[in-house]
Parts: structure tokens; sequence; C-alpha cells
């Protein structure tokens, strides 16, 4: 008993100290295998949901378009592999037939250009997509209404710096009461920069308004954070701005997107201590994770590493040349153990 007491609450404290989603955006992982990659983990053909799963992860991230590559039915087949793992499930939608982020918010083609026909748009879109996920079987655990929302969505009608943030408040409250017209997700909202807390504190502080979107519409704030597109983006202003978040709003909070490069020249990272390999993304997840369980309240709830399968686009968007968690050819490095580290 002696021996097996210490063991039983070493374990326990571990526990204890995990994030609640550790996980990943693996949408693109169709895409790949379509271009003839197979995923190994130690030397065998794996599908790359089971790998993460198999090395901690509990949760996947699966972006959804209007239109486009990653339509609804993208979506929803992805989906059944996700579940199948029995993996939570999470949707990003864009609201928009491509790519969403803070340069790019495109009211998808064939939708109205007013604000009246917008809600009544969002309203029924959502609904419907929810509902698609229910009626086979992989209803959605959490639903992210727009990607990177920072100046709005559905420009140029949602644009916060033309329009103000009410139009905003309005499409974010008519998409989420659709969804909840179907089904019963957490609704997370997203931002870039989440270590930015003035960014933050704009958006949030001013979103919530009588008649429009309500506090107790959002269940979890997610923000982004990289080390290559802003030299402010350090782990003490990540602490800093999320602190501030979780005090302010009384939210949880995650890191909805982050990744770190094993190949990377020309580019200033914005912690240069942190190697530039397989043991650097190690730390990084280890320092992003220090972050959130420091935050006030339990406030700090998961990490989501960004695309870490996505061969034939290494550099996820970025100036780095490599930021996966698999090497070129599909096998496993032996970063895929963040997962168990979140």
């Amino acid at each position: 008993m002696r021996v097996v007491l210490p063991f039983l609450l070493l374990s326990l404290s571990w526990l204890a100290s995990a994030l609640t989603y550790k996980a990943a955006d693996i949408s693109s992982l169709v895409v790949v295998e379509n271009s003839g990659v197979r995923y190994t983990d130690g030397g065998k053909v794996t599908p790359f949901e089971t790998i993460i799963r198999n090395h901690g992860a509990n949760t996947v991230r699966v972006r959804v378009w209007t239109a486009g590559q990653y339509n609804l039915q993208y979506g929803l087949a992805l989906a059944k592999r996700v579940k199948a793992a029995g993996l939570t499930l999470v949707v990003d939608l864009h609201y928009s037939d491509t790519w969403a982020d803070p340069g790019h918010q495109s009211i998808p083609s064939g939708w109205p250009q007013d604000l009246d026909g917008l809600n009544t748009q969002i309203w029924q879109y959502t609904k419907d997509v929810v509902q698609s996920f229910s009626n086979q079987g992989t209803p959605i655990d959490i639903l992210q209404v727009g990607n990177e929302i920072n100046n709005g969505f559905l420009w140029p009608v949602g644009s916060i710096s033309s329009k103000g943030i009410n139009p905003v408040s309005q499409l974010l409250h008519s998409a989420i009461n659709g969804a909840k017209s179907s089904g019963n997700p957490k609704i997370l909202i997203h931002l870039a920069n989440g270590w930015d807390w003035s960014g933050l504190n704009s958006f949030f502080g001013k979103v919530f308004i009588p008649g429009a979107l309500s506090a107790d519409q959002v269940d979890i704030i997610g923000v982004s954070f990289y080390p290559f597109y802003d030299a402010g983006a350090t782990l003490s202003a990540l602490k800093s701005s999320l602190t501030n978040l979780a005090n302010t709003f009384k939210k949880p909070i995650v890191v909805a997107e982050t990744d770190w490069p094993v190949s990377c020249s020309g580019v200033h990272l914005t912690e240069p201590s942190v190697a530039v390999s397989t043991g650097g993304q190690q730390t990084w997840i280890t320092d992003i994770k220090n972050v959130l369980q420091s935050l006030p309240n339990g406030s700090g709830q998961g990490i989501f590493y960004w695309e870490p399968g996505w061969i034939g686009n290494a550099n996820l968007g970025s100036g780095c040349s490599d930021n996966l968690l698999v090497s070129s050819n599909g096998a496993t490095r032996d970063s895929i153990n963040i997962f168990s580290q979140m």
C-alpha cells in the first residue's frame, strides 16, 4: 500500500492538471488522403484521427464553408470519423464560400446583402447545419460561430470598422438562435491575436447589446496564438491578455489555433528561446498550457493545434516551412505526444 498510494496520488495529480480540450483541427485530412498520403504511427498505417486519439487528443475541430472544398458534405463525412473515434466534435462555421480570417470575411454567393436579410439567412443556415449533423448521428458538441471575427464577418454589412458593432451583435444573436432551435451545442466565439488585450476588450466589451447578442449565449471564448505574425505575440503578453479576459468576461477560454515550426529560416519567432524542432513544439504547447492553467477560476480550458497533418501545406500559411507533427511521408514525429501533455 505504501508503494501503490504515492503512484495513485501522482496519477490523480496529472489528471487534475489536464486541460478539458486536448484538440487538433484536422479539417484537411480527407484532402491529404485523397492525394495518396497514408499516415503511419510506429510504422503502422493508421487513420490520423485514431493516431491523435491514441496520443492523448480528445477533441477535433472541423471547418465548414458555405461552398467549395470544405462544404457541408465534406464536414459531415469527416464528422462521422471524428465521432467514431470517440472524439468531441467542434464545427467551425466560416460563413463564407472560402477562408474567413481577419483579412477576409466575404458574404457567401447568393446570400442577401442587407442586414435584415442576413439575419434571416444566418439563422436558417445555422439551424440547417446543426440539424444536418444531428440527423446523421453526429451532433455538434461545440459550434464556433465565425472564424477570427475581430473586425466582424459577412462584410461589408458586418464589418465593425465601417458599420460598428451592432450588426455583428445582431448576426451572432441570430446565428446562435438558429443553432439552438435544432440542437444544443456549446457556443464558441473565436478571435485572432489572443495576446492583444486591447483588441479582445474592444470586441467583447461592446458586442453584448440588449436585444441582440447577450453574454449568456456564449459558452467559450477562443483565441488564435501564433509565434510568427506579430512581434507582440509573446507568452507573457498572452498571459496578461487572457488573465484580463478571464477576469472581465468570466468565460472558459481556449487557444483555438496555434502551432510551432520544426523548420524555419528568415522569420522572427516571438519566443526565440524555444527551439525550432519537435522538442520546441512540445515546449511551446507546454508553455501555453502553463499560461492557461495560471488563469483565475480554472478559466483556461484547452489548446487546439492547427492542422498538424496537412502534408502539402506544411508551412500552414506562415513563413516557416514546416509546422507539422508528421513528416512529409505521413510518419508521426515524436511531437505527436503534445496532446498527452495538454
